[in-house]
């Protein structure tokens, strides 16, 4: 296969929490003085309220079956702060990244809100980093949804077969990917998913600099 572009997920894949997904979530219902509400509740909401700007549909979801007076938008921000304040590079991924341009054209395609995922990628510093970048946010679907790497193979400007698809999750990014025409890179990191067989290969995130870049020229060999 010829490789002309490389997408990335965002979260867990070239950037991660330093704190627990829980932990910021209980920091941010402390916060507002709101009931703790668990990362499960909170995964059931965002799947199904995810879309447009902000996480004040996912919340007010979750709110919406309590007696409370904490106002979900509120709530949404604080979370957001909590979220931002603990997001950190995986490594040297500035450098993967602007060596990768140097070969491929280079994506993005990351699931949650715009407002949110673009903020993200402001405090990263990363907002040039890409060719094309896609917030499903802003689409009718998340991933797996085949219409969110259509609209990133769009943005790359080139064909499903030629772009490598590089991520966590087994569903999301790896089956997603597949189901699309994309290639499939697993990333693995402890204690999270063991490799889906739809994955073309798997890449250990701590190594995910070092490494990626000859797991995308054997892909290319190929």
């Amino acid at each position: 296969m010829r490789v002309d572009a490389v997408g990335f997920d965002l979260d867990a894949t070239l950037a991660r929490t330093e704190r627990s997904r829980a932990a910021i979530l209980a920091a941010a219902t402390d916060r507002v003085g709101a009931a703790r509400i668990t990362r499960a509740e909170y995964l059931a909401a965002h799947d199904e309220h995810s879309g447009g700007d902000t996480r004040e549909p996912v919340f007010a979801a979750l709110l919406d079956d309590r007696e409370t007076n904490v106002n979900p938008a509120i709530l949404a921000e604080a979370y957001r702060e909590a979220l931002a304040d603990t997001f950190a590079p995986v490594g040297d991924v500035l450098s993967l990244l602007g060596d990768l341009r140097d070969q491929y054209r280079v994506g993005l395609l990351t699931d949650g809100p715009v407002a949110t995922q673009r903020d993200k990628l402001d405090r990263l510093g990363w907002e040039e980093l890409f060719d094309a970048t896609v917030v499903t946010g802003a689409l009718p679907a998340p991933k797996p949804d085949e219409r969110a790497f259509d609209a990133l193979v769009a943005g790359l400007d080139t064909a499903a077969e030629s772009v490598v698809y590089v991520g966590d999750h087994p569903q999301k990014d790896i089956v997603g990917a597949r189901d699309a025409g994309l290639v499939p890179v697993q990333v693995r990191y402890d204690d999270g998913p063991d490799t889906h067989p739809a994955a073309a290969t798997a890449v250990r995130r701590d190594r995910l600099v070092d490494e990626l870049p000859s797991v995308l020229a054997g892909l290319d060999d190929e």
